[in-house]
Formats: structure tokens, sequence, C-alpha cells
């Protein structure tokens, strides 16, 4: 069964959490010097050869599964192949409220019962700069060597992906209702005419919000600057104050699009297939000035007792055939172009078409708009934050 054909809540407002909130936010922000792992201290005992079984941690709804959902028909195939037991565990809601499950033991230089976790880029940042990861040894992983979609592979927080590989990506762009709209939208400046006034939602999380509207702008994301997002907010400060923008939203803006309260929104790519199974009339924009591209990554804990068997699960996604069978059933951007003639080529007429999908697997006119935004650096995440979460307030 695919994810054209079944009904999911929206994936990434689970995936990205409260971005700035709790624990997290406290102990980066505060750049506790205990916490940070020498790279020399993040390696333990790999006990893959004796104890064929890994610990695998992931978000609900984040690997296929058959019609009935009680199993996993790609996680059941590499057990088979490699005599791997793989304990799948749908533990990870919120990227704080998992980041507060497992800091005690990683900033404690202790193990933490998971070999393999899934985890938003924001927070995969927050790891790589705490050292609570441990590099994959990409000798050991062929397929990841070939086949990462080369937009991905230096994000700003993990140059050349050396402590993380991506599990899915997605965009943030502009979903609208083009029926009721009565035109296109081709911008993110398009957000801001004047008969779009109180029918436009932006996104609430710093994380999710700054990077598509600092593009909107004409700001290079890639190394946008403090000034660069502190004009941005007065921007969007003087829009609330207009009553321009109706509200700041999670994943209920999926509500708002569809019943035309709202005419025009930040949104996910993912969330938009699903709508427009239902409503063929919303669009997908991916602006003119760009959008964000952003991934959730599979990283290896310090003091993982299975890394070996870990890397061998982490490339075995990235063999194209089971790359197109998890792309077929999430129905993200898959991070590994070449299952896109896997699906084509399936014989299969609903495999085939999402292949043909630009939000799944982004056309060449796409990807020359897409980029991975930088970071919000631990220095900066406290200051952002109150900033942006007192626009949100208004």
């Amino acid at each position: 069964m695919t994810a054209t054909t079944r009904k999911n809540v929206s994936r990434r407002a689970l995936l990205r959490g409260t971005a700035g909130a709790g624990a997290a936010a406290l102990l980066a922000g505060c750049g506790v010097p205990a916490a940070y792992v020498d790279p020399k201290d993040r390696a333990g005992r790999d006990l893959s050869a004796r104890d064929r079984v890994l610990h695998f941690a992931n978000w609900p709804l984040y690997i296929d599964t058959d019609d009935d959902t009680s199993k996993r028909p790609t996680l059941d195939a590499f057990g088979r192949r490699t005599g791997i037991s793989v304990r799948y565990t749908e533990e990870i809601n919120d990227n704080d409220e998992f980041f507060g499950k497992i800091s005690p033991a990683l900033m404690n230089h202790q193990e933490t019962g998971r070999d393999l976790v899934v985890i938003s880029d924001w927070m995969a940042a927050r790891f790589v700069r705490l050292g609570w990861v441990q590099e994959m040894d990409r000798k050991k992983q062929p397929h990841v060597a070939a086949h990462l979609d080369p937009l991905l592979r230096a994000p700003a927080f993990d140059p050349g992906r050396l402590h993380s590989v991506p599990w899915q990506s997605g965009i943030t762009g502009i979903a609208y209702n083009r029926r009721k709209l009565g035109r296109e939208i081709r911008s993110t400046k398009d957000l801001w005419a004047p008969d779009l006034r109180g029918k436009v939602t932006l996104l609430s999380g710093l994380d999710e919000s700054f990077a598509l509207l600092l593009q909107g702008n004409g700001v290079d994301v890639t190394r946008w600057t403090a000034d660069d997002f502190h004009d941005l907010c007065e921007q969007i400060e003087g829009l609330v104050r207009k009553k321009h923008i109706r509200r700041f939203t999670g994943n209920d803006y999926i509500k708002d699009l569809s019943t035309g309260d709202v005419l025009a929104c930040q949104a996910y790519s993912g969330d938009v297939i699903q709508l427009q199974a239902d409503n063929p009339d919303i669009e997908f924009v991916v602006p003119e000035e760009g959008a964000e591209l952003w991934a959730e990554s599979l990283m290896i804990p310090n003091l993982a007792q299975h890394k070996t068997s870990a890397e061998q699960l982490v490339d075995y996604y990235y063999e194209p055939e089971v790359a197109a069978e998890l792309a077929a059933w999430v129905n993200y951007v898959c991070p590994v172009p070449a299952a896109r003639d896997v699906l084509a080529d399936s014989g299969d007429e609903e495999r085939a078409a999402l292949a043909e999908d630009p939000l799944i697997f982004p056309d060449d006119a796409m990807r020359r708009r897409l980029a991975i935004a930088r970071d919000i650096t631990s220095e900066e995440r406290t200051e952002f934050a109150r900033r942006w979460n007192s626009i949100v307030g208004l």
C-alpha cells in the first residue's frame, strides 16, 4: 500500500518538534562544556559479529508496512538477508523530547541502548556539535557513496556527511488553492499581495519558517547572517500588525487549506501529496527565489554496541531497489535519485506515476532552486527563538 492511497498524519509536524524549547535548547544554548565528547571517547566495543541484533529508533509512520501494518517488508528482507534481528521502535515523537530522553546518557559518556536513530536536521546539527554521534565508515557503505543525492551531501552542520545519512528528505515551500485564488503563485513575495490579506498562514516553529522567508528576500540561506534574520523579523512583525498573516500554525494548516479558510501558506511537500489526492486544486510551489531542502538523518550514537550492523542497515536502504520501496510508501523526497528508474520501470502504473512526481524526485529546474539552510548555532538560538516566538504570539 502506498502513501497515495492511505491517510497519514503530517510527517513533518511530527518530525520537527518545538525548536529552542526545553532541555535541548537550554543545554545547547548554554554550550555546556562538560557535555561535549571528544572523538576518542565516542566509540564503544562493537559486538556486531557476536550479537546479530540491532536497535533502530525511528518516528511513527516512517517506514513501509504491509496492508495490515503488522510487518515491515524492507526491514524484514534485511533480516532475512543478513541474519540480523532489528528491534525497531517508534519511540521518537518530538525532537526535544527524544533529546531529553537520551541526553543524560550521552553527556555522561554512557551508551543509550540504541544503535541507530533518526532525528531532524536542526537537532542533528546539535548532536554533531556536542560530539554525541560517531563517524560512519563509508568504506562499508558503497551504496551511500554511490547513490546519495548530491544536493544532500554537504550540509553546513556535517561537512562531507561523515556523521549522518538522510533517511528521507523534503521541501518547505508554498501551498495554495489555485481555483479559489484564481491565479498562480510563483514567488514568496506573492504571499504579500493585497488580495491575500487574512488568508495566509506561516509555520510557527522558527526552524520550519525562517529559511523559506529569507529566500523570499533574496538571501543565500547557506550563509545567512543575524542582520538578515532581524530584517526578516521586522518584515513579518509589520505583516502581523496589518493582519495580513491570519495566524501561525503547526500541521493544522492542512485543515485551513482544505476548507478554504486559507488560500496560501507555508507547507511541506509530503503533506501536499496527501492533500492533492482529495483536492487536485491544491498546488505546491518551489518559489522562484528558492525553497528549503531538509532531511531527517540516520545517526549512530556514541558507544553504540552494534555500529557495524548499523552501518550495514544504512547502506542497505541506499540500494535503489530498497529506496524505491520506501519512497513509494512515505512519499517524501527520496534521497536516492536512482530509485526513480526503479519505480518507472516497475510495470506498476501507480508507482510509475510516483517516479514522475517532482515532490518525490525533483526535476532539474526545481533542484536548481533548492538549498539546505545554514543551521542556527547554539550561540544564536536563544536570542533568535525569543524574538521569533514573540512575533508568533502577537
